[in-house]
């Protein structure tokens, strides 16, 4: 049991979300706004993508990026930004007979410091580091984060001074994790996100999620998360396997069925059963001394 847990609120994502309810953030001003209301809610953390504001698509644009972390720092809130580097790792095949050439509307590959610049200019306290390939739901969708990839990546958001939150989707992630980890490139304390009952990484089991646990080394932290539904669910059973929380409009949509949810929606309700289970929310500022994180601004 974790009795000193924080909540990470996962504010936008990349998927199609805003076409399913006009809560999910879309604009940089939105998107910070988000941020600031799930940490008047309780959240310690931040968890940001980017979105193009005229489509909502997801994007890797520096300058909407360097739009969000100035709104939320000018607006004076201490909440710890964490931005995603998930970006430029998708391929999407031609078809099943014929995978090549590459379908150009889904497919976006790029290098490792290419999907670190709006990291290594902007300097959040924490970025995301997607710790495997796998397939995901759609047919021919691959989400690739290469062992080679990932050393390089690893090595500049070290160099840099930004904390990897390393996010594991199976038992597979996990031990290349701890490869990273044991050839110096990831500093401790060790930041991970078990993601869970995501096609087709680990499924939302109980048994599934504590052989992740299981193999989790003692002296790392570790947050989890489900998807829809299960995300309250999860959040509950992230506590009682001595983890931390994570919640937001990336990863579900409904407070209740029938009820879209907003990010503050979503923290509020997480908090209020968190605090019903004898849980104390760590602040910003606790989280930030138990992460060694370097606070910026």
């Amino acid at each position: 049991m974790n009795w000193d847990a924080f909540i990470t609120c996962a504010v936008t994502g990349s998927g199609q979300s805003h076409l399913k309810s006009d809560k999910v953030p879309v604009t940089p001003q939105q998107i910070a706004e988000a941020c600031v209301e799930a940490a008047q809610a309780g959240a310690a953390i931040a968890h940001c993508h980017v979105r193009d504001p005229e489509t909502g698509n997801p994007s890797r644009d520096p300058a909407l990026y360097r739009e969000v972390v100035a709104r939320v720092r000018d607006s004076g809130t201490d909440v710890i930004l964490n931005l995603t580097a998930g970006m430029g790792g998708d391929i999407v095949l031609g078809s099943p007979e014929a995978p090549l050439p590459l379908n150009a509307e889904g497919t976006d590959l790029i290098g490792a410091t290419e999907r670190l610049v709006h990291v290594e200019e902007l300097l959040p306290e924490i970025c995301t580091l997607d710790c495997g390939t796998m397939n995901f739901a759609e047919a021919d969708y691959v989400m690739t984060n290469t062992p080679g990839t990932l050393r390089a990546m690893a090595k500049r958001v070290q160099d840099a001074g930004v904390k990897p939150e390393i996010e594991v989707f199976d038992l597979g992630h996990l031990w290349l994790a701890k490869t990273l980890v044991n050839e110096g490139l990831i500093d401790d304390p060790v930041l991970i996100q078990l993601c869970m009952g995501i096609p087709f990484g680990a499924p939302n089991d109980l048994n599934s999620l504590m052989a992740m646990v299981n193999n989790i080394p003692s002296d790392w932290v570790y947050s989890m998360f489900s998807i829809g539904r299960m995300q309250l669910p999860y959040a509950a059973q992230a506590v009682l396997a001595g983890g931390n929380v994570r919640v937001g409009l990336e990863d579900n949509i409904w407070l209740e069925k029938g009820v879209k949810a907003s990010n503050g929606d979503l923290v509020e309700r997480t908090a209020t059963m968190l605090t019903a289970m004898n849980v104390t929310l760590m602040t910003p500022a606790q989280v930030r001394e138990r992460l060694n994180l370097k606070k910026r601004w």
